[in-house]
């Protein structure tokens, strides 16, 4: 835990005026409607040449090349979707539309309307896709379901906001012309949840991943082991849920998913191109492990509950037999229900474990997540036992220059390791807006929207460079969060931050830009009772 060239936008809800470079030669496609010297944006273009004014819609991440063309489709009583049978990109939009513009919109195998075709040929990297709106329909075309999925997207907000209501309003369904081009600049872009300092249903956790997932993140992160709670089902160590899931901090109820609720929010996160990656966190953070199960403490006797916000002060009895055994029956039957490369272990802030103890114990339990299958993830701690190639240290401390942790993702990335960066003084969700913000802590940072936008997962850490980071992720934890208002309030705006971090490409990164298309986020929000934070900084 813990503790794109320069873009100018001027932007009237989700409508804005692009300033960028243009390269020698840009040319305008047939149907492109020049404002100045041709129509084309590409994130981060810094070829010689006259700039150029090009109006493009309020998009969130910004795509990697944005063209405004002439015409404008509008979506009707008559419009059908037209993608392949089952296509899961086809049914979320429908869901999505029908429920706003209250027409049918079958989805058909041929024809005109919204196509939607995922079988290739665009040659696109990993999640790209094309989007392209004209007079006579909508286009987005890729060389997967994940791709096509992310076209989506980008599409809803081509709409107006109330397209995101779930009751039926009243059109006109205007999308205008455009053609985009888009791809990720990191291949992990994920968002934590923690449910073991307070509990959330199934339901919450789902519309947190459904929020999530409508800005490209693509990795779903739940913390679901720590002091203060156990909340999945072991079968094999049941007292884990029924007495580790009872308590929450500060005396909240508690809770725990059964292994059918685990699987439901894994399918449903699924159908939304997100992969689960389950958290235990180990040899520390686990009080609520050791009072449920005395003999997992070296004492042999069971730890008294806990509902404060301490750490540090939990840990397994590292030199006990059990332990390996207890961890290895909790790793192979999370692995069973969750079909993702990755399983979490925590390991940070382990400080009544010895450090030789923990090397040794972290190499251990290693061979264990392999054994079932698995890559081990966790916080950067990790990185001072021996990983393999597909292990993947997550960095959090903050950056002082002197850190354990700053020199641990530097020794990572000098053995060959790909980090995911979730710096806490930027990417940390739980931070404060400002020193009066109701809910959260400041430990790391005072975080405003512009600090959560302010930072390069490339430059963060001297030694650690592009080809080091696998991606980044913005972690809430709930000391202080108890309801599903709260934890909008504290992610939002700042998660669709992270988000375009991780998506756009570098050269694209403009607070200017930036701030206003995130603006235009607003109204959709609201459109669905989000509980956002109404930054100054954006929202003026």
């Amino acid at each position: 835990m813990r503790r794109l060239a320069v873009v100018v936008v001027s932007s009237v809800v989700g409508l804005g005026l692009v300033v960028a470079p243009s390269p020698a030669g840009a040319g305008v496609k047939a149907g492109a409607r020049a404002v100045g010297a041709g129509a084309g944006v590409k994130a981060g273009e810094t070829g010689a040449g006259r700039a150029q004014a090009v109006r493009v819609p309020g998009v969130v991440p910004v795509p990697v090349s944005i063209r405004a063309t002439r015409g404008a489709y509008a979506i009707t009583s008559s419009t059908r979707i037209v993608a392949a049978p089952h296509d899961k990109a086809a049914s979320y939009l429908a869901h999505l539309l029908r429920r706003s513009t209250g027409y049918a919109l079958p989805i058909v195998g041929s024809g005109g309307g919204i196509v939607i075709d995922s079988a290739g040929g665009t040659g696109l990297p990993a999640e790209g896709y094309r989007l392209s709106v004209s007079g006579h329909g909508i286009l987005i075309k890729a060389d997967s379901g994940e791709g096509a999925f992310r076209g989506v997207q980008t599409l809803r907000q081509l709409l107006p906001a109330k397209a995101e209501k779930s009751t039926r309003q009243h059109g006109p369904w205007v999308v205008k012309g455009v053609q985009i081009e888009d791809y990720p600049r990191f291949s992990y872009r994920g968002a934590m949840l923690d449910v073991a300092r307070h509990f959330f249903t199934v339901s919450q956790v789902e519309r947190y991943i459904d929020l999530a997932a409508g800005y490209k993140v693509n990795y779903f992160h739940l913390h679901l082991g720590d002091d203060q709670g156990w909340r999945i089902q072991i079968k094999s160590w049941p007292r884990l849920a029924k007495i580790g899931g009872r308590t929450a901090v500060g005396g909240d109820r508690g809770g725990y998913f059964t292994q059918r609720e685990y699987a439901e929010i894994v399918k449903y996160a699924q159908r939304r191109y997100v992969t689960v990656v389950p958290e235990i966190d180990t040899p520390g953070h686990t009080n609520a492990a050791l009072a449920a199960y005395a003999k997992l403490n070296c004492d042999g006797k069971a730890r008294k509950p806990y509902t404060g916000t301490n750490v540090g002060f939990s840990s397994l009895c590292t030199s006990k037999e059990i332990t390996y055994r207890f961890l290895d029956d909790v790793i192979r039957e999370l692995a069973a229900i969750t079909p993702g490369p990755y399983l979490d272990l925590g390991g940070d802030e382990a400080q009544s474990t010895k450090q030789p103890d923990y090397v040794r114990f972290m190499s251990r339990v290693q061979k264990i997540v392999h054994k079932y299958g698995k890559s081990l993830m966790g916080w950067e701690e990790i990185a001072a036992a021996r990983l393999d190639a597909d292990d993947v240290p997550e960095h959090w401390n903050p950056v002082t220059g002197t850190q354990d942790g700053t020199q641990l993702a530097r020794s990572a990335a000098k053995k060959g390791l790909k980090l995911v960066m979730a710096p806490a003084d930027h990417a940390y969700l739980d931070m404060k807006y400002t020193k009066k913000t109701r809910l959260g802590q400041d430990w790391a940072a005072i975080v405003e929207v512009k600090r959560a936008y302010g930072w390069d997962p490339a430059k963060l850490i001297t030694g650690v460079g592009e080809d080091d980071v696998r991606g980044v992720e913005a972690p809430i934890w709930t000391e202080t969060m108890r309801t599903m208002n709260d934890l909008e309030y504290m992610a939002y705006p700042r998660l669709p931050a992270i988000a375009e971090i991780g998506w756009s490409p570098r050269a694209s990164h403009s607070w200017a830009s930036f701030r206003s298309r995130l603006a235009a986020q607003g109204p959709r929000w609201a459109a669905r009772d989000v509980d956002f934070y109404r930054s100054p900084q954006v929202f003026q």
